[in-house]
């Protein structure tokens, strides 16, 4: 199973290298972001499960960031601020937040709140999950449970991998998934020396979903960056 990415989005170093330290005690991959911009950034670039998100950010605000997180991504958000007053909570929440806790907070509550979260998450979007697991853009039909792809009606004959790979990409379109991620998340392993690995692959997909024909590529190159499914 792939690990569980936490995004920690705080401009007070110290808080943010405390709530690190601990999640990652629990087996949680955990990623830091020192203001809204950057947040934002990765959550755009990297899988991130969950988001813990201070308010009072340089660049954006916790607030901003959340707007924006929720026009694409459905994952828990949960707020830490040092804002105290009920019509901040409220705020919070109202806007797409999931959780709201106060500064100063023990790490072993905080540490708590994410496992309820990621676990109400779960279990309120396993049936939307199971929904999503047919994938259609135009002729391109991708349906995980029978782990087939047709595309104009004739099956198209993928490795795993090759599979694991399209349906990562069309489940997020236009989101831009760097090489790493795409490695750690079809490999289920440690990025060393995927990169080289993850495009050979790609190429055989693209020539198998016979990109040549189309005038726009189902799998776009974002230069410097990574791939995207241009669905």
């Amino acid at each position: 199973m792939s690990q569980t990415t936490i995004l920690v989005a705080d401009d007070e170093k110290e808080i943010a290298d405390l709530i690190s330290i601990h999640l990652k005690k629990e087996g949680y991959n955990v990623v830091t972001a020192a203001d809204g911009v950057e947040a934002l950034q990765t959550i755009h670039e990297k899988v991130i499960h969950l988001v813990v998100l201070d308010i009072m950010m340089p660049n954006m605000d916790g607030y901003e960031v959340t707007k924006k997180i929720r026009e694409h991504y459905r994952m828990p958000i949960i707020f830490v601020s040092a804002k105290t007053s009920d019509f901040d909570k409220v705020q919070g929440l109202v806007i797409g937040a999931d959780d709201y806790m106060t500064k100063p907070f023990t790490p072993m509550e905080l540490v708590a709140r994410v496992k309820a979260q990621l676990r109400r998450y779960t279990v309120l979007n396993g049936a939307k999950e199971e929904r999503n697991n047919v994938l259609e853009f135009g002729a391109l039909r991708i349906d995980k449970d029978k782990r087939m792809v047709t595309l104009y009606d004739k099956e198209v004959d993928l490795t795993p991998k090759e599979f694991d790979i399209l349906f990562l990409l069309a489940s997020h379109p236009k989101k831009v998934f760097d090489v790493e991620t795409i490695f750690q998340q079809v490999w289920d392993d440690l990025y060393f020396e995927g990169a080289n690995t993850v495009m050979v692959h790609i190429r055989t997909l693209r020539k198998k979903l016979q990109e040549d024909d189309r005038k726009d590529k189902w799998i776009k190159t974002v230069w410097g960056v990574g791939y995207s499914f241009n669905g």
